[in-house]
């Protein structure tokens, strides 16, 4: 058995699994806004795990932003900044008096779906977060590829635009990024989710919007496809799930390799996949990350 824990700016998931991937409990709880208390959760939660089965278990926690590789700092977790700057693996494994496995929660939903969800078939796996922000994880052969930056997969956080622009990739394809390009265009505060409501209403600024989007989306994921060449990609987040077809998606992305390539007519083979266990590939992904480290 092996625990999992997904710790988010609003909840704190944990589930445990067993060698062959089916559940045995899961459980949420509200996510402390401080960091001490974030540990002592935590620390609850596995010690009360271990105190039903009676024995001590692997644990693998995800979490936002990415830890320095020379210092063990957390950075970069913007919707839970209590984090930042702070030695979290360190400080959790000193509580639970063991080495937990920690990684950013992008590559640990990556990792669930290359391992035994949707692109489980797939050698080369590319899993996008397109949620509040932009994230990303790559797997090769079922392992989170970690380069010496921890960068690896944060495409959303590519510039576009002109050389003076602060823009990224994010400010066009995530949620809030959305909503404030929305309100430059159209002087109206809406929801990334409200304006793709109203374009499947047929109202004609969100439909314009909602296609520019999805155009955007296609010439991201061109660039992505330029650099990796994944086997697949796996769709993840609240705002993938607005998307109705993947496919449509496949169709724009194409289009933009074929202009960017100067081919004719490319055939993608990439698979564009939504995820076989949705918002709870995260939580799974630690459990198994803890999994593939004890062995």
């Amino acid at each position: 058995m092996y625990i999992g824990i997904d710790l988010g700016a609003t909840k704190i998931e944990s589930v445990v699994i067993e060698k062959d991937g089916s559940e045995l409990q899961r459980n949420r709880i509200d996510s402390p806004k401080n960091y001490h208390k974030t540990l002592e959760a935590i620390t609850n939660i596995v010690n009360d795990i271990e105190g039903k089965y009676k024995k001590k278990l692997d644990v693998g926690v995800c979490h936002p932003g990415s830890s320095n590789i020379d210092t063990g700092l957390i950075q970069n977790a913007f919707n839970s900044p209590w984090l930042n700057n702070k030695n979290f693996v360190n400080d959790i494994s000193k509580n639970l008096n063991r080495k937990i496995y920690c990684e950013n929660d992008a590559n640990c939903f990556a990792l669930s779906e290359a391992y035994d969800g949707s692109a489980k078939n797939h050698k080369i796996v590319f899993g996008i977060i397109l949620g509040s922000g932009c994230g990303g994880g790559l797997i090769i052969n079922k392992k989170i590829l970690t380069g010496p930056n921890a960068f690896t997969g944060e495409w959303g956080h590519i510039p576009i635009g002109k050389p003076d622009s602060k823009n990224n990739i994010e400010e066009y394809i995530s949620g809030k990024g959305l909503e404030r390009q929305f309100y430059s265009k159209y002087g109206k505060n809406l929801t990334a989710k409200k304006i793709f409501e109203n374009a499947r209403s047929k109202s004609n600024n969100e439909i314009e919007f909602i296609n520019e989007f999805k155009s955007n989306l296609g010439r991201c994921l061109s660039l992505i496809i330029n650099m990796i060449d994944p086997d697949a990609i796996v769709f993840g987040g609240g705002l993938s799930n607005e998307i109705e077809s993947l496919e449509q998606i496949k169709d724009i992305t194409e289009k933009y390799l074929s202009n960017f390539n100067n081919i004719e007519k490319v055939n993608l083979k990439t698979s564009f996949l939504k995820p076989k266990y949705g918002d709870a590939s995260g939580v799974r992904g630690a459990a198994i990350l803890s999994r593939q480290n004890s062995t």
